[in-house]
C-alpha cells in the first residue's frame, strides 16, 4: 500500500537514497510530458533513458516504494488548481470585486434585477460555462464552474443564483437530453446574456415529493397542451424560456412525467406575483401558471416518461452550483468578521487578540474548507464521468450548513453591526438561509446520501 513520506523512507536505506538518485531528481529525469514536475531542460528521450537506467539498477522493492511516492507527489501537486482554473478564478473574484460587491446592498433592497451585470457576465462566458463552444459556450468544465460560482456569489449571492440556474438547471438538462436541433434553438441564445432561462420542477403541492406533479400534459395533434401551475421559480419575471415537467400518464406515477421546452413569454402561461423574499432578494421568484398552453410537439426533451429522470439529473448538477453559492455567501460573511475583528479595539487590542473571537475564527474557516473540498472533489468526479450523487448531496449539506453557521458566527462577532444593513453581514445572514432549502432541503440531501452509503455498503 502507499502511505506517506514515512513509508517511503521507511522502507529505503539510507545507503540506497545515498547511491542513487535522490526522489526530486527522480522526478527530473522522468518525462515532462507526463510528469509535470519534470524539468524541460533536457529531452523527453533522455530522461526516459536516464529513469528506465535507474531503475535496473536498484531493487525492486525500492522501485514499488518509489512508484508509491511518486504517487503521493503528483497528488500533493495537484493540490493547486490548474492554472486556467485560477486565472478563471481570479477573474471572477476582480469582477465581483468591482462590479457586484459595491451594489449588492441595493439590489438587494429594491430587488433589483442586476441585468447589465447579467449581460457582462454573458459575455465573460460565465452563464454557459460548461456549454461547448460549438454552441456559444465557454467550454470548460464543472469545477471551473464550481469555482466561477463561488467567486460570483461573494460579491451577489442574488447574482449568483440567477447564474446557476441558468448553467445547471436551464442549460444542464437541454445539453445533456436534447437533440442538436434542440440545442441549438435552446442553448445558443441563452449563453450570451441576453436571455436567461428557468427551471420549473416544484409545486405548491409536492415540495420535496418531486415525483408528485400535479401539472399534466396531453397531446392535441402537433402540441403538447400543459395544464397546473409551478411554484418558487427563480429567474421567473426575466426568463425567455423554461424547461417544465408535466405529467403525462398519471397511471405511471414519477415514470409518467416528461420534460418539456417553453418559451416566454407564450400564450396560455402567466406569472404569479414576486415573492418578497427573506434573502437572495435581487433575483425573481414567482409561480408559473399554465392554463392550456401550447406548445409544439418537438418541443419534448428527450423521450415521454422520462422527465424524472431528467429531472434528478439535473438536480445532483445544481446541487455543487447551490453549494458553491454557499461557499461564495460564507467566504464573504468570513471576510466580514475578520476584517472587523482586526480593526474592532476592545480592552486595549483588536478583539482578534482574544481567544474566544479566535476559536470562533477557526471553526468557520474549518467548516468553509470542509465544505470546498467536498464541492471541488464532486466537480471532478463529474467532469471525470464518475457518479457523484452522494458527493453532490454531500457538498450541498456541508456548504449550505456552513454558510449558515459561519454567517451566524459573522453577526456574534459583529455584535450590534452584525445586526444593522450599514454592514452586509445581515445580508450574508439572510442569503445563506435558502441554501438549505433549495434544490433539495438538507434533510433530503441526508436521506440521498444515506440511501447511497447504504447501497455501496449492501452492493
Amino acid at each position: 500500500m502507499c502511505g506517506g513520506r514515512d513509508h517511503y523512507y521507511g522502507w529505503i536505506d539510507q545507503s540506497t537514497l545515498n547511491n542513487h538518485v535522490s526522489p526530486p531528481n527522480y522526478f527530473s529525469a522522468l518525462p515532462a510530458q507526463r510528469y509535470p514536475c519534470a524539468t524541460s531542460a533536457t529531452s523527453s528521450t533522455f530522461r526516459f533513458n536516464m529513469a528506465a537506467s535507474w531503475l535496473r539498477r536498484i531493487p525492486t522493492r525500492t522501485v514499488l516504494s518509489l512508484r508509491c511516492w511518486r504517487k503521493l507527489h503528483t497528488v500533493y501537486q495537484s493540490i493547486e488548481l490548474p492554472e486556467t482554473h485560477q486565472m478563471l478564478r481570479q477573474t471572477c473574484r476582480d469582477f465581483a470585486e468591482k462590479e457586484l460587491a459595491p451594489i449588492a446592498a441595493q439590489l438587494d433592497k429594491e430587488h433589483k434585477f442586476p441585468a447589465d451585470k447579467i449581460k457582462k457576465m454573458g459575455e465573460l462566458g460565465l452563464l454557459s460555462l460548461y456549454v461547448p463552444e460549438k454552441y456559444g459556450g465557454a467550454g470548460l468544465d464543472y469545477l471551473a464552474y464550481s469555482l466561477a460560482m463561488e467567486e460570483i456569489s461573494r460579491g451577489c449571492a442574488s447574482t449568483g443564483v440567477i447564474m446557476s440556474v441558468n448553467n445547471s438547471l436551464y442549460l444542464g438538462p437541454i445539453l445533456k437530453f436534447g437533440s442538436e436541433e434542440q440545442k441549438d434553438q435552446w442553448i445558443t441564445p441563452f449563453t450570451s446574456g441576453d436571455k436567461i432561462g428557468c427551471f420549473a420542477l416544484s409545486e405548491p403541492g409536492n415540495g420535496s415529493d418531486a415525483g408528485a406533479a400535479s401539472t399534466v400534459a396531453h397531446l392535441d395533434g402537433d402540441h403538447w397542451v400543459l395544464n397546473g401551475t409551478k411554484a418558487w421559480i427563480t429567474n421567473a419575471w426575466e426568463a425567455s424560456a423554461t424547461v417544465v415537467f408535466a405529467t403525462t400518464d398519471k397511471s405511471l406515477k414519477h415514470k409518467g412525467i416528461s420534460a418539456f421546452l417553453v418559451p416566454m413569454p407564450t400564450p396560455g402561461l402567466s406569472l404569479g406575483k414576486k415573492e418578497d423574499k427573506l434573502g437572495i432578494r435581487a433575483s425573481s421568484t414567482a409561480n408559473l401558471i399554465f392554463e392550456d398552453c401550447k406548445i409544439p410537439k418537438e418541443n419534448l426533451l428527450g423521450q415521454p416518461g422520462l422527465g424524472f429522470k431528467i429531472a434528478m439529473e439535473t438536480l445532483d448538477g445544481g446541487r455543487i452550483g447551490i453549494a458553491s453559492q454557499a461557499l461564495g455567501i460564507a467566504q464573504a460573511a468570513l471576510d466580514c468578521a475578520v476584517d472587523y475583528a482586526e480593526k474592532r479595539i476592545a480592552f486595549g487590542a483588536p478583539i482578534t487578540k482574544l481567544q474566544a473571537i479566535q476559536f470562533k475564527l477557526a471553526d468557520m474557516a474549518v467548516a468553509l474548507e470542509s465544505a470546498r473540498l467536498l464541492t471541488w472533489r464532486a466537480s471532478m468526479l463529474k467532469d471525470n464521468g464518475k457518479p457523484f450523487t452522494k458527493e453532490a448531496a454531500m457538498s450541498k449539506l456541508a456548504a449550505s450548513e456552513a454558510a449558515t453557521f459561519i454567517s451566524h458566527q459573522a453577526i456574534q462577532i459583529l455584535g450590534g453591526m452584525g445586526y444593522v444593513t450599514e454592514v452586509p453581514a445581515e445580508r450574508h445572514y439572510r442569503d445563506a438561509r435558502i441554501t438549505e432549502i433549495y434544490e433539495g432541503t438538507s434533510e433530503i440531501q441526508r436521506l440521498v446520501i444515506a440511501n447511497q452509503v447504504l447501497k455501496d455498503y449492501r452492493g
